[in-house]
């Protein structure tokens, strides 16, 4: 049993180790490996095939699973190392702790979004992004989005969320109305905005947390660990409420054989979203 903590909470210790474990990982190559997967992965509504990581009711499981292996990669390389997690609800500023030089580094240049501060900017020689969409092998950021105007969802936005007692609903993808999947991961906004909570952060961000490769930012595992324990705070806010769907999808359900039921096999690691529902065996929140 481990503790995933609040960032802002970290020692200049445990900042250290974990850049480092950060650093070591890339160094090896493992950490490109793990950018590989969630593109391999990042699959749309409108695209061919199944829908394990996003607009998907397996979204929660699947990323859960996904840190853990990332987590057990970075103790491998240093035991005393766990994912923190990034509150944007009020740490919403560039002037946040974790934007410092001595952690994740700051936003990127105007001129080309470039990171030129902290252990992972390019200039440095030990982060070149090499998974990726673009042809740039530099981390780029770009705060507030093009016109500045994205704004970190709020304490409300998360509340709006949360209050949903059900889990996820047809058709299991972006386009549901309800649940509570649909609106924590971002789709289901409810006005004209291109995505809120999950969503919206990737935005807020942007550079290469817009797209598939987005874990080529170290930030995109302190932001999925603080979205993994909103889903702890949901199951506990309503505790008779379970994952959905429960069972198989009926055969002429045009989602058959797209999404994952709940003791459906979820690749890339043939674990089942039962599987997952309950992580307190292995870490915990402080």
């Amino acid at each position: 049993m481990y503790t995933r903590k609040n960032q802002r909470n970290l020692t200049r210790t445990e900042k250290q180790r974990l850049v480092a474990a950060f650093l070591e990982l890339k160094r090896s190559g493992r950490y490109d490996e793990f950018v590989s997967v969630h593109v391999q992965y990042y699959t749309a509504d409108g695209e061919t095939g199944p829908r394990a990581a996003h607009s998907t009711p397996s979204f929660f499981p699947w990323h859960r699973q996904f840190l853990l292996e990332f987590e057990q990669a970075l103790r491998t390389v240093d035991p005393s190392v766990s994912l923190p997690y990034w509150d944007w609800t009020t740490d919403n500023t560039p002037a946040a702790s974790l934007w410092a030089d001595d952690f994740l580094g700051g936003n990127g240049r105007k001129r080309d979004q470039q990171v030129m501060t902290g252990p992972f900017a390019h200039a440095n020689g030990h982060w070149q992004i090499a998974a990726s969409v673009t042809e740039d092998r530099f981390l780029t950021r770009n705060f507030g989005g093009p016109k500045g105007r994205v704004t970190l969802p709020t304490k409300e936005d998360v509340a709006w969320a949360t209050r949903d007692a059900v889990y996820d609903s047809a058709p299991w993808d972006s386009t549901a109305t309800g649940g509570f999947r649909n609106k924590l991961e971002g789709w289901a906004t409810g006005n004209a905005d291109k995505g809120n909570n999950h969503n919206r952060v990737h935005r807020w961000v942007g550079g290469v947390m817009l797209g598939g490769a987005s874990p080529n930012d170290p930030v995109f595992w302190l932001h999925h660990a603080f979205v993994d324990l909103l889903w702890l705070r949901w199951q506990k806010a309503h505790p008779r409420s379970g994952y959905q769907p429960a069972g198989p999808l009926d055969a002429n359900d045009p989602q058959k054989g797209r999404i994952y039921s709940l003791n459906e096999t979820m690749p890339p690691w043939n674990m089942r979203p039962a599987q997952l529902l309950d992580h307190s065996g292995l870490y915990r929140y402080a």
